[in-house]
């Protein structure tokens, strides 16, 4: 017998006998916790139940859950704003023929709704049944001043009222109006430094009055006070497409994994579909993935240009895509009984 052979006899007998044993060990000598460590989610596939007559699936910019936890869609299709139950029965709908290419959606502290329109260079404020309120921004004329904005993609409210607009797509700045919609100040400038912006796509503000600002294009979150003092920088971990902060102070931030947004003449789309939830101090507290689907054939819980997150008070996702042209809804594993293990 060669040397190779003699060594390799002693390994096969001993991969053979660990085989054996887990079986007979595994009663006695568990190789898992008691109780779940990890948090799950599943897709609910049936979820929501869309009705036929708000026309054919369209891209979802935006979403957001209300104190009711009812779930607000902007869809860019037929009927752009929709309401859903938690179990996915439709409520409400509204907003025929009243955008052009609607990007974002948000509820305030009195539970109006705002939406921006890139197409359109306007933020508007409406009632929950869709009475318009204010409109910020000139209807069909971009600029860069108090009266105008270049494609707007995101606002945020502070504790007293105001509005912060992330001025995206056009002019790189974030846009501050007290809670009438009078201009008080703008910020920011294109460029890859400090304090710069590539694409702000989203805004939240915490509840200590930090804005964060998720600059897509760059792979930055930035931290600003509400002066536009920088306050920090969030480098290298996600591209951060969609933002949302519970009322704990959560931020979930849903996107891909960096990379660079223009490569060799080109723009390549996202190489996954993840989401990640941070604490303010900027530790990633939770990260989970999803399949990245194909165009037109997309499989429930998959996920193509993932766009928008936000959480419901049980921890169920709902986020919405572009090229999946959906909402879903991931469901959060149940937390075990306590005293009572998960196998």
């Amino acid at each position: 017998m060669t040397a190779a052979r003699s060594l390799a006899a002693p390994v096969f007998l001993l991969a053979t006998t660990l085989t054996l044993l887990p079986a007979d060990l595994r009663a006695d000598h568990p190789n898992y916790p008691p109780q779940p460590t990890v948090i799950e989610y599943t897709v609910d596939p049936d979820w929501p139940q869309r009705p036929p007559q708000l026309g054919p699936r369209a891209a979802v910019p935006g979403v957001a859950v209300d104190k009711q936890d009812r779930i607000w869609c902007l869809d860019r299709g037929q009927v752009p704003v929709q309401v859903y139950s938690a179990d996915g029965k439709l409520i409400r709908s509204w907003g025929r023929g009243q955008f052009a290419v609607p990007h974002g959606l948000r509820l305030d502290g009195d539970g109006n709704v705002w939406i921006t329109d890139i197409k359109q260079h306007v933020v508007q404020k409406f009632t929950p049944e869709g009475k318009l309120l204010l409109t910020l921004g000139t209807p069909g004329e971009s600029g860069d001043d108090a009266a105008h904005f270049n494609s707007p993609t995101d606002m945020a409210f502070s504790s007293a009222g105001d509005v912060f607009v992330s001025d995206g797509y056009g002019n790189r700045r974030v846009v501050h109006f007290d809670r009438q919609g009078k201009f008080v100040k703008a910020w920011g400038e294109y460029g890859g430094g400090p304090g710069q912006f590539s694409l702000p796509h989203q805004i939240v503000i915490d509840s200590h009055g930090v804005l964060y600002v998720g600059d897509r294009n760059s792979g930055r979150i930035l931290l600003f006070d509400q002066t536009g003092h920088l306050l920090d920088e969030w480098n290298n971990l996600i591209m951060p497409w969609g933002l949302y902060i519970s009322a704990r102070d959560e931020l979930w931030v849903c996107g891909s994994s960096p990379q660079l947004w223009h490569k060799d003449g080109t723009y390549p789309p996202p190489k996954d579909q993840i989401f990640m939830r941070f604490s303010t101090d900027g530790k990633l507290r939770q990260l989970w993935t999803v399949p990245t689907g194909l165009d037109g054939r997309e499989q429930p819980g998959e996920c193509n240009w993932l766009h928008c997150v936000a959480a419901d008070s049980e921890g169920n996702l709902y986020a919405g895509d572009i090229q999946g042209k959906r909402l879903q809804k991931f469901v959060r594993s149940p937390l075990p009984e306590p005293g009572k293990s998960v196998d």
